[in-house]
């Protein structure tokens, strides 16, 4: 196997078979499976969610995860907030000449390793290789499928006193791969909690009756988040910034940089939005998972109307939150 990407290996011929085979089939399945043009999947019922998503952060390789790890959770958790189970993946890659082999297999053994993980199955995928100087090492997008299962969904039907969940600190992601980017001189020591989050929130749905919403708090974070709710289904959400949970180093560069955690990027964390009744039980189900060991009720609906959310402040007054207007930083995941 040659060392570097070269413009052969996207010309569809021996260089482009041996790549396949090779790197992708050799992490991913059978290095003998017929490669056909789409995957033929045999699915258990006909209520499916499906998602697509793209993946472009600098650097590919972060404290606590990778390009690869990220594509496959990220793509897992869009599912899995969905209320559907995570079962089929499709991914491409779009690699720039010159990038190197051993770096694109790290890539593709990050992804398979965090799929078996979740259970899901990588069955398609494709390369394209552009010259060098036009894409920044690697991009990679995806294709998810999950599948519904009778009884297990999110309500969507909401109510004065429902509780708002968080399943964990923010601005862990955002904060990691700022300081390793190092552009800026600063230095954090914490990872990224890039995870896949299916196992957790298929046991929530499983147990509780009483879950509205799940959403994943992404680009934009948290207050971004939470404000789209608030406006997509006529809530006016309070937060209490005293129970927030924040990493002290997540805190610390905030602080120095002037950017507040709760616009942060995240890509290990939910936000729940379950019947105030069942918040303890909730709660108890995802401190049993290490992805959710510092869940906690930040929050709750107060009432229904014009799409708000409100932060309740620290000395007791409160503050009116919107989307996160223009970018922190780009290229965060």
């Amino acid at each position: 196997m040659e060392e570097y990407i070269s413009l052969a290996h996207g010309d569809g011929g021996e260089l482009s078979h041996r790549l396949i085979k090779e790197v992708f089939m050799e992490a991913f399945g059978d290095g003998n499976a017929a490669l056909f043009d789409a995957a033929a999947i045999t699915m258990s019922t006909h209520k499916i969610a499906v998602t697509t998503d793209s993946f472009v952060i600098k650097p590919i390789f972060f404290p606590g995860g990778s390009i690869g790890k990220l594509a496959i959770a990220g793509t897992v958790n869009d599912l899995a907030v969905s209320g559907s189970i995570p079962a089929f993946l499709t991914c491409g890659f779009v690699i720039e000449e010159g990038f190197p082999i051993k770096d694109l297999k790290q890539i593709v053994s990050d992804m398979a390793a965090e799929a078996k993980k979740t259970g899901v199955s990588i069955v398609a995928g494709d390369t394209k290789v552009v010259e060098r100087g036009s894409a920044d090492g690697v991009y990679i997008n995806t294709t998810g499928i999950g599948i519904y299962e009778p009884g297990i969904d999110c309500s969507l039907e909401f109510e004065e006193g429902d509780a708002i969940i968080v399943s964990g600190t923010i601005g862990d992601h955002g904060v990691t791969v700022l300081a390793a980017r190092e552009e800026l001189g600063i230095s954090a020591p914490i990872n990224s909690d890039c995870a896949s989050l299916n196992r957790m929130l298929e046991s929530v749905l499983r147990q509780c009756n009483g879950v509205r919403i799940m959403r994943d708090p992404t680009r934009g974070g948290l207050a971004t988040t939470l404000v789209e709710i608030a406006e997509d289904f006529h809530l006016i959400l309070q937060i209490d910034e005293g129970k927030i949970p924040v990493k002290k180093e997540v805190h610390g560069v905030c602080d120095l940089l002037g950017f507040d955690p709760m616009y942060l990027a995240n890509e290990g964390k939910t936000i729940l939005i379950v019947d105030g009744r069942e918040k303890d039980k909730v709660i108890d189900i995802l401190h049993e998972f290490t992805e959710g060991r510092d869940a906690v009720v930040i929050g709750s609906i107060i009432n229904k109307g014009k799409g708000k959310l409100f932060l309740e402040t620290s000395i007791g007054s409160k503050r009116l939150l919107t989307r996160l207007s223009g970018t922190m930083f780009p290229r965060i995941c």
